[in-house]
């Protein structure tokens, strides 16, 4: 079965105004899109066609013969990722189990703040920064252009988009603003801590 852009998990003005519908329209419609179709046109035909999205990327990674697979399914996953772990009225200190582990392994909140932040800033070019899950314990990573968590056998709990099309129709070259307001205003904390209880 080829794989499917999946809609947005809210309404495309729902995240306004730190993240516009503009914005949205633009990366899920087209760029998200794109490596949809790039990634079904690479596959077909292939032993890979059937097999799931995370099991492809995570086979396919490191084969140099198989970079444009690699690329688009993993854009595809790190993506799909992405929108859940937004929503309206987000961000701001998590509670709870999850509360608890980003102090224990982190130093807390306020320093996960900071730290992710610089993650994400400090990412040359495009890329993402994640929170992970890295044997048994919480680290902040980031990724430089489709690299995902996936391939390196970390969890993934939580991502921030930084390539440009992710933020500069609303922030132009602010990226720290851009992550700044992704953490205070759209994290879904609920999705992040749902993820780390699968763990």
């Amino acid at each position: 079965m080829p794989v499917e852009l999946p809609p947005l998990p809210y309404d495309a003005k729902a995240l306004e105004p730190h993240m516009s519908a503009n914005t949205l329209g633009f990366h899920h419609g087209k760029h998200h899109a794109a490596y949809v179709n790039n990634y079904n046109n690479l596959v077909k035909d292939t032993p890979l066609a059937d097999r799931p999205l995370e099991e492809v990327i995570k086979t396919v990674a490191g084969d140099a013969s198989k970079v444009g697979i690699f690329n688009n399914g993993a854009q595809v996953w790190n993506h799909t990722f992405f929108w859940n772990c937004m929503k309206p009225a987000g961000g701001g200190t998590p509670s709870g189990a999850l509360l608890e582990r980003i102090e224990a392994d982190l130093g807390g909140y306020a320093k996960f703040f900071e730290d992710f932040k610089t993650a994400a800033t400090t990412q040359f070019g495009s890329g993402w920064a994640w929170l992970v899950l890295d044997g048994g314990k919480l680290k902040i990573t980031k990724t430089a252009n489709a690299d995902t968590p996936l391939a390196h056998g970390q969890t993934a709990l939580l991502t921030c988009d930084v390539w440009e099309h992710a933020y500069y129709l609303d922030y132009q070259n602010r990226r720290p603003d851009f992550v700044s307001a992704f953490l205070e205003h759209l994290v879904n904390w609920d999705f992040v801590a749902r993820n780390l209880a699968k763990a």
